[in-house]
């Protein structure tokens, strides 16, 4: 790159380099100006006039002058005005010396060029929606001529070398000029090198951590467009790229191409073109989706006020705190200050791609100047994430995923201030202060945002009126101010301020200026002003003036209308500033008799006349004493005085009308005023709205402390209001209704426990409370208060299985609290001094407590009175502030360790007797140590019951040996400071640790060279640490309450290749009848005051505070539970309302005898031991039959370290049930292969893939919302059927439901998806319903005949329907206070339709209802009378599928018809006096026939959109249709083989694969789409094998592509791709064709019978050349060919192949086909003991050559041993043998890496590295792994197990 383009890089903003604005280098010409684009946000320049060559910019100003930009892409940032014309000009000088023209313009109607002008007509387009839009996209072209009424702002980018090469065969140079001439607004022009994209900012692709391709980059900020949330860059605007690289798009022309619009979706007004019949080809399938993709994908537009996606939040990375040696950058502590200037740089360290940051103890914020006069900010931002350096020049190994953990969510709220809290311009977002972090919340879904990088807690906030500027100030002596991007959650910018107590900032309404408050060094009230005008641009933040003064300022802010006016009010002051001559001049308002009063807060008056100065306001100032002053703010003079005074009480109790006359009045802490209203909020707890004359209170919201902040949002719907007390919530003007966002502690938070079992966590606080939160709503649930500060609680811990907490307080008190019935158990006074831990046993049987005077007390929780049983003395190390960890329990519940009796030691205890048995002397375990060592924290190891951690004062952790005492090992320089808390993960992998404010991740094995990870946020120190029960969370407190979620995968996962987290499994069914014990726990009694294992039910109610007159505390219950009986007849601890969190517990039957629970519902009653048969229909689902079972020791690869990858699943499970789902508004596909479960984009046919079963899925259902998908499977030999729950958002498995010993035939959710219903099959007849919320079991249903299908009505919650056998049954759901039943009412079918199975059912309206037989007839029924008042025969067939909606009815059935149907005139047809069913014959006319589509398979699935137009259709074959009755068309959108595959190999050009299978097909498939290119069928034949045709240019340079398949008949067929045609057919074998390979070089084909002879074939004529005999009377296995040297091993040929039959023989063979030579150079015959009697086959005799090791053949059949075997033909022996677990029946090897993969009927497919015997395992398959095959360069490898295709990346071991 020449120097002079060198300043070029990365990019030339035209309109800044020519400075523009100034219009000294750049001339323009008649009506050109500026202007604020309301979508851009930002001024533009506009060029407007009726002549375009009259109104112009030109650039350079002369045309003598050239701008000399020699980058290749012109960026040019326009839009056209609308229904103008408009022209551009582009001279750009080329290298032979000559200038070229290129115009643009919407006038030109045809390209036109010379040698030295082109000229390109523009096509413009219109905003996506609107009716030009359409006009264009049905036209194919944009819109000729003028541009539309409401065009885009588009993006146009010019390849300018591109342009001259290929138009005028010149060589690009530079950029000459540019004529921007009328009707348009321009934005900015760009230079550069570089493609950018312009849907990927700078801050997105650092957040995103992706690689771009080399010459390509985000879209810098000078060109960014603004995308609100939600939306998408390129539904907004338009991105043309000029030329197009789309091959279709014509060159002749500038528009909007099919690549511009990628990313966006095509409305669905677009039909789709139906293609006419023709041969099949390589690119039909392909032709066929993108016309599918149109329709299928796009929304409705009646429904885009649905369902919304979610927004996901950037996940945080963790930050390594180590040294910087970064020097380069100017921001660099190091690098602070600049010497001789009065300029403080300040580091960048909080760039969005950082999320966490290490709180500075060298003090990198710290001001070095002693200058309080002069100073500036320089804009920190950095281009990228801030990286601290390490040490080692080398990459060092780290743990992984990094990071390991991200904040989810945090409770609480204030911490240095309880008044900051502002709305976001839309009023959907709260943003308030947590201490050291800012939360923006969403209201509507509370979802948090955090902006995370304050190091102490902020004091203050601010928000300008668009919501794009956040600034924030933080505590200190010397306090910071950070700004941010609101939208991003980057910080732009830190300000130190030289200032301490800064607790005031103030945003202009623009967000051009900001002013804060503080305190200087002489602890004067400070005010400054920075002018923040360019801070979003990169700018700097000057300071525009400040004033020291001796007043107190309670608030202060910028008036709206006046960016450099302000006002502040306090104690004894209103006063009134502006900025004037650079500095800060106020005007105190004369208050009169008022000037001793205390002012908190002001508000202007708002709206505004016409005829008034936009000043002329009045200024609404509130005081402590409850006088409200309204002040003319032009006079600076008081217009009126009011009075809050307090309420009357009357003897009626009620609440008088508040008055403003003399008296003691109430303190107003906040006051707000919009166009309707005022509000207030005052000391006494009300929040108050009033008119603007305040003549009454219209509404009022009383709260449990003062109200310290009162926020009214945009638009005046919502009032926010803070408390003292840490309560956040907001009011709804409309419907009046209060909802509280959050509540929090008020000072730290010491310790917490967790409820794995109900998701709940309880705190216990510094403020004398002890608080029960929901995990998943966030909202307090219960708040236990202490009135007594002598008897404050201190610790608590959760009862790990019954509802209730113990509580130990300071007065040496422990109590234990029920939960559920908001009662104190028991309590205890055996401690002297405060209770500093209290702990459960992990079995629940025993609870210790451990005090500040050293007294232990053992108490057993198995009895609810928690009975005493031995209290030691003396024994605990005495002190207060412990910590919870100072006792721990062993997870066998057997050993007690604690630190004690003196901080040097740690005693373990027997923990059921508290009888001694060891004692470990801390201090003198380091003997080099100089100083005496003590014991902090105790901690057991979860996986070795003999290893106890010990965290220690000389901040190091100790592994002792609890049986000996011995140490270990030992980790030293834990943290900066000793360690708090520490907590280890169930499978011991993770070790958690608290250091002050900082939490550690470790690796437990130490093995790394960096073995932990550092996460900062809270602001004070981290009192606790502890994983979740499911250990997919962290949790922390010590400020406030933060919930982290857990990204490492759980050991128990790694078990299978499963890449979503697998839940516990709920099995209700083992629930027992009578009373039964767990671990010695009554979980049912007699008696109900004891019987405490309730579960809680969906609703929760309000309940006002009371006290507790007899006890410590009293509770004000947020929210109390309602209880719903379970379906058993016993009670038990209520189910999560989060599986990840679920407690699997078995529970025991007393006897054998089945019982019917009392609540649990029988429609009719009948005996287990009753066998049912199967139904006459095909609507039952029957599990494929299957001899394999899933391996139970199979072996996972480690996180992150898997050799294989699921890439793609090809093929449709045709044997399900209702197992496809697709939602046509949000475009969510869903269906299942085997047991998997596959989302699939049809945008981009990408997959992503589900785990979770391990047997076939038999039907899916998805709620009404999209947001979750159930997947149900049959059982196995070993366990229930399973129903897993899905979450849409990530895919993880949240529930797994196990209660159906059979398989489940239907699923299905409620209307209002609160409920979920699962039907079993044939062989139990039972209907489950369960809740949503927490999925636990409500109720069952028995019954007594077979039931097909179930479906909730669509318009009320209550109601179901469920049909079988010769009947319909109408099903209510009734919930009562503690039950749920299902009160059924069986119909039976009417006359007219005999005998016969309901096999299909819909609903059309609330009272219509359809159902179809497998006679083919339908019955129309009416829901309110119960009576079928209609039937037609609607097929020969079973109806399998009914759809209805509207006057459209679709029938589909085991005829393969799919049918649809005119239902207008039923609705109208009604007949109550007739009680019998009237019948309606063929010649009717009330139903009429429309349309008829024949597919290739039975109809079991199939989902319409609303108006029943387009819809996707499931057939047993396999397939999945896109129907479009429009055009009555039918596509073929997923295609499988319905039967067993027996073979799939890969070409060896990597372009296709090709399967074939007992169907007698034969599949060739694009590898890059998986798409089906072309099928070859035969029919009443089995294709048993199948080849490729050797590389183009091996024997013939120009032969064609070709596939063999070797067929049941004996004949192999030779079909040609190009031509999809059968070229040859020969029969070498008179019976099945086994085995089939071209040679090498492609003379022959080789093919083996089932007989054991070799067929050698010519596969140009078909004539048989040779045939071997040596297999005879075993069938051949495997035919497998390779090359050879000429005379390698003595003999003489090019060519080595190997043939192997089932009888263990593999025989070796040279050959030079063209000298007609074929020679046996080797003959293996492998040893096997006598076949087991039973009668299973044996497994296959497999080999191939090894093609790592050559002259090596792989082996592997029925032996001795379970081993692969590698022998070698140059030595003649055996090399290495590998184990095996069970017998392959597939090999493959791999040509890299030296792998090889085996399948095995265990239904796992083994990965193995022939070297070394490494191995993975991977259990995706639901059968028998029967086939394998590596692609030839090993980057793939294929399997097969019955009709699944699986393709696997390779990534190697």
């Amino acid at each position: 790159m020449s120097s002079r383009a060198l300043w070029q890089q990365p990019y030339v903003n035209i309109f800044k380099h020519m400075r523009i604005e100034e219009w000294k280098k750049v001339n323009k010409e008649g009506d050109v100006a500026t202007y604020m684009d309301k979508t851009l946000k930002c001024s533009v320049f506009r060029i407007r006039g009726s002549i375009p060559a009259s109104n112009y910019i030109l650039l350079p100003k002369t045309s003598s002058q050239s701008l000399g930009l020699t980058g290749r892409y012109l960026y040019l940032l326009f839009r056209p005005s609308p229904n103008k014309h408009f022209i551009v000009h582009i001279d750009i000088g080329a290298e032979e010396g000559q200038v070229i023209r290129v115009s643009f313009s919407n006038m030109f109607k045809e390209f036109k060029s010379t040698a030295t002008w082109l000229q390109f007509p523009f096509l413009c387009g219109a905003t996506e929606g609107s009716v030009y839009e359409k006009t264009a996209r049905t036209a194919k072209q944009g819109l000729v001529g003028p541009a539309p009424l409401n065009p885009c702002w588009t993006c146009l980018m010019m390849d300018l070398r591109y342009v001259l090469s290929v138009y005028l065969k010149r060589t690009h140079s530079h950029l000459k000029s540019i004529k921007l001439c009328a009707n348009m607004s321009v934005k900015n022009i760009i230079a550069s090198d570089l493609l950018f994209d312009p849907g990927l900012s700078f801050s997105e692709f650092r957040q995103a951590g992706m690689v771009l391709p080399e010459g390509t980059a985000p879209m810098p900020r000078e060109m960014c467009f603004p995308v609100p949330k939600g939306q998408s860059w390129h539904q907004l605007y338009d991105y043309i790229r000029f030329p197009s690289d789309g091959a279709k798009l014509p060159f002749d022309s500038i528009q909007k191409g099919s690549n511009s619009t990628a990313k966006t979706e095509t409305p669905a007004e677009q039909s789709p073109q139906r293609e006419n019949s023709h041969t099949v080809g390589v690119s039909k399938a392909v032709q066929e989706r993108i016309s599918l993709i149109q329709q299928i994908t796009t929304p409705k537009p009646t429904s885009t006020a649905k369902q919304q996606s979610a927004v996901k939040t950037t996940s945080l990375p963790e930050v390594i705190y180590t040294p910087s040696e970064r020097s380069e950058s100017s921001g660099s502590p190091d690098h602070r200050s600049l010497a001789g200037e009065g300029v403080r740089v300040v580091c960048g360290a909080d760039d969005d791609g950082v999320h966490v940051y290490a709180r500075c103890d060298d003090g990198v914020y710290s001001d070095t100047t002693h200058s309080e006069e002069e100073f500036t900010v320089i804009n920190a931002h950095s281009p990228r994430p801030v990286t601290l350096c390490c040490d080692k020049p080398k990459q060092p190994q780290k743990m992984f995923p990094d990071p390991i953990l991200k904040l989810n969510r945090i409770i609480g709220f204030g911490g240095a201030t309880m008044r900051c809290a502002v709305w976001s311009s839309d009023g959907e977002e709260v943003v308030y202060p947590c201490h050291a972090i800012i939360i923006s919340m969403t209201v509507s879904s509370q979802h948090q945002r955090f902006f995370i990088g304050h190091t102490n807690k902020v004091s203050a906030l601010a928000l300008n009126a668009a919501s794009t500027l956040l600034a924030s100030a933080q505590t200190g002596s010397n306090s910071l101010i950070r700004l941010w991007s609101f939208r991003d959650g980057v910080c732009q910018t830190i300000i130190p301020t030289n200032m301490h107590a800064l607790h005031l900032l103030s945003l202009s309404h623009s967000g051009s200026s900001l002013s804060g408050v503080g305190k200087d060094s002489h602890n004067k009230t400070m005010l400054i002003l920075w002018n923040t005008r360019h801070v979003t641009g990169g700018g700097v933040v000057p300071l525009v003036a400040k004033a020291h003064m001796d007043v107190d300022i309670q608030m202060m802010k910028i008036t709206f209308f006046d960016d450099t006016r302000m006002v502040s009010c306090g104690v004894g002051n209103i006063r009134l500033w502006r900025v004037h001559g650079g500095s800060l001049r106020s005007c105190p308002v004369n208050l009169g008799e008022y000037h001793s009063l205390e002012f908190t807060d002001f508000a202007f008056e708002q709206g505004h006349a016409q005829d008034r100065p936009v000043d002329d306001r009045t200024l609404f100032v509130s005081s402590r004493s409850g006088h409200i002053l309204e002040i003319d703010y032009i006079a600076m003079a008081i217009k009126n005085i009011r009075r809050l005074l307090p309420a009357q009480e009357s003897h009626a109790h009620r609440r008088e009308k508040q008055t403003f006359s003399t008296g003691d009045g109430i303190a107003v802490n906040s006051i707000n005023v919009c166009d309707e209203f005022c509000v207030t909020g005052s000391e006494d707890g009300f929040m108050r709205l009033w008119p603007l004359d305040f003549s009454s209170v219209f509404l009022e919201a009383e709260h449990e402390g003062p109200v310290s902040l009162v926020c009214v949002s945009s638009g005046s719907s919502r009032v926010l209001a803070a408390t003292t007390r840490g309560n956040l919530g907001y009011l709804d003007v409309g419907s009046r209704g209060y909802h509280t966002l959050m509540r929090s502690h008020t000072t730290s938070v010491l310790g917490f426990s967790v409820d794995g079992i109900r998701r709940r966590v309880t705190t216990v606080s510094k403020d004398s409370t002890v608080r029960v939160w929901d995990m998943d709503t966030m909202q307090q649930l219960y708040d236990f208060v202490s009135d007594d500060d002598d008897d404050r609680p201190c610790s608590v811990a959760f009862h790990p299985i019954m509802p209730f907490f113990a509580c130990g307080s300071s007065s040496g008190t422990v109590r234990v609290f029920d939960i559920q019935s908001s009662s104190l158990i028991i309590q205890h006074s055996q401690h002297s001094g405060s209770v500093e831990c209290v702990i459960y046993s992990p079995d629940g049987q025993w609870l210790f407590s451990a005090g500040s005077l050293g007294y232990l007390a053992l108490y057993r929780a198995s009895q609810q009175d928690h009975h005493v049983v031995r209290v030691l003395g003396n024994v605990v190390a005495q002190g207060v502030n412990h910590g919870p960890d100072i006792l721990a329990v062993s997870s066998d519940s057997r050993c007690l360790a604690f630190v004690g009796p003196t901080e040097y030691t740690v005693t373990i205890m027997e923990a059921h007797t508290l009888n001694e048995l060891l004692r470990i002397d801390v201090s003198i375990l380091d003997v080099e140590s100089s100083t005496l060592d003590s014991a902090l924290n105790v901690c057991f190891s979860p996986t070795s019951l003999s290893h106890l951690l010990i965290t220690t004062s000389a901040n190091k952790i100790l592994w002792i040996n609890t049986h000996t005492g011995q140490l270990l090992r030992q980790v030293s320089e834990v943290h900066k400071r000793h360690c708090v808390s520490l907590a280890l993960s169930e499978d011991g992998r993770y070790l958690l640790t608290t250091g002050q404010n900082s939490l550690k991740v470790w690796d437990c094995n130490m093995h790394l060279d960096v073995n932990s990870q550092v996460f900062i946020g809270h602001s004070e120190v981290i009192r606790q640490v502890r994983f979740t029960p499911d250990q997919r969370g962290v949790v922390t407190v010590g400020d406030a309450l933060f919930l982290w979620d857990f990204l490492a995968q759980p050991q128990e996962d790694e078990r299978t290749p499963s890449p979503t987290h697998r839940a516990p499994v709920i099995s209700p069914r083992r629930l027992a009848h009578n009373s039964v014990e767990v671990n010695g726990f009554p979980l049912a009694s007699e008696k109900p005051q004891e019987a405490s294992l309730l579960t809680s039910s969906l609703l929760v109610m309000n309940r006002s505070a009371g006290k507790d007159s007899e006890g410590f505390l009293h509770m004000c219950d947020s929210t109390a539970e309602l209880h719903l009986k379970t379906t058993t007849g016993h009670t038990h601890s209520p189910s999560p309302k989060h599986a990840s969190f679920l407690r699997v517990t078995e529970w025991v039957r007393d006897n054998d005898t089945p019982t019917t629970p009392t609540n649990q519902s029988r429609a009719e009653t009948m005996g287990e031991s009753r066998t049912q048969m199967r139904p006459d229909c095909y609507k039952h689902f029957t599990p494929r039959f299957k001899i394999s079972a899933l391996d139970q020791t199979i072996i996972a690869p480690p996180p992150g370290q898997a050799g294989l990858s699921l890439k793609a699943v090809i093929g449709y499970n045709g044997n399900g049930r209702n197992n496809m789902v697709w939602n046509p508004d949000t475009g969510l596909f869903v269906y299942s292969c085997g047991c998997i479960v596959v989302v699939e984009d049809l945008h981009t046919g990408s997959q992503k893939h589900w785990f979770g079963h391990t047997e076939e899925i038999s039907t899916l259902a998805l709620t009404h919302d999209a947001q979750m998908v159930a997947s149900a499977s049959g059982s196995g030999a070993s366990h229930s059927s399973l129903i897993c729950i899905w979450k849409v958002s990530d895919g993880s498995c949240s529930n797994r439901l196990s209660y159906h010993k059979g398989a489940v035939q239907s699923v299905a959710f409620s209307r209002d998806d609160m409920y979920f219903m699962s039907l079993g099959d044939f062989s139990e007849a039972v209907v489950a319903l369960w809740s949503t919320r927490s999925f636990e079991l409500l109720c069952t249903v028995q019954m007594s005949i077979p039931l097909h299908d179930a479906a909730f009505c669509p318009f009320t919650a209550n109601e179901l329907m469920l049909i079988g056998s010769e009947a319909v049954f109408f099903t209510n759901l009734q919930s009562h206070e503690h039950s749920t039943e299902l009160q059924v009412q069986r119909v039976g079918i009417p006359d007219e339709v005999g005998r016969a199975e309901v096999t299909s059912l819909c609903y059309n309206t609330r009272r219509i209802l359809y159902t179809g037989t497998n006679s083919g007839r339908v019955c129309v029924w009416d829901c309110d009378t119960q009576r079928c008042f209609m039937t037609w025969e609607a097929d020969v067939g079973e109806i399998g599928v009914l759809l209805c909606s509207g006057n459209k009815l679709i029938t589909g059935s085991n005829s393969k018809k799919l049918r649809l149907w005119s239902i207008a005139s039923v609705q109208n047809l009604t007949n109550p006096n007739n009680k019998k069913s009237s019948a309606l014959h063929d010649g009717n006319t009330q139903v009429r026939l429309e349309q008829e589509l024949l597919l290739d398979g039975t109809v079991i699935s199939a989902t319409f959109d609303d108006v029943m137009d387009m819809g996707i259709v499931g057939t047993t074959a396999g397939t999945l249709w896109y129907i479009n009755w429009a055009d009555s068309s039918s596509i073929r959108l997923i295609s499988g083989h319905k039967t067993k595959v027996n073979g799939v190999v890969c070409s060896p050009d990597e372009r296709h694969f090709v399967t074939c299978g007992q169907d007698g097909s034969v599949r060739v498939w694009a590898l890059q789409s998986n798409e089906l290119l072309v099928q070859f069928q035969v029919l009443n034949q089995s294709c048993e094998c199948v080849c490729w045709s050797p590389p183009r240019g091996v024997y013939e340079p120009g032969g064609r592509v070709c596939v063999a398949g070797g067929y049941s008949d004996g004949t192999v067929r030779i079909f040609s791709l190009e031509s999809s045609e059968m070229e040859l057919k020969l029969k070498p074998h008179p019976v099945a064709v086994c085995a089939l390979q071209y040679s090498h070089y492609g003379h022959v084909l080789l093919s083996g019978g089932r007989d054991g002879l070799i067929t050698v074939s010519s596969p140009v004529t078909g004539v048989i050349v040779r045939t071997l005999r040596d297999h005879k009377g075993a069938h051949i296995t495997t035919v497998q060919c390779t090359s050879k040297q000429y005379k390698e091993f003595g003999l003489e040929g090019n060519e080595l192949w190997l043939a192997v039959s089932a009888d263990r023989r593999v025989s070796i063979w040279t050959a030079d086909w063209t000298k007609e030579k074929c020679e046996l150079l080797d003959w293996l015959t492998f040893p096997a003991p006598n076949p087991p009697e039973d009668s299973h086959p044996l497994p296959p005799s497999l080999a191939a050559f090894s093609p790592s090791e050559r002259g090596v053949v792989v082996y592997t059949g029925y032996a001795v041993e379970k081993e692969i075997i590698f022998y070698c033909l140059y030595k003649k022996q055996v090399l290495r043998t590998i184990s095996l677990s069970d017998w392959p029946l597939c090999l493959s090897l791999c040509s890299t890496g030296r792998l090889l993969a085996v399948g095995s009927n265990k239904r796992v497919l083994k990965l193995i590295h022939s070297a070394s015997g490494r191995f993975q395992d991977f259990s995706s398959h639901s059968d028998s792994v029967d086939a394998c095959g590596f692609s030839w360069s090993g980057s793939r490898l294929f399997t097969a197990a019955h009709n699944e295709l699986l393709l696997w990346a390779v990534h190697g071991l």
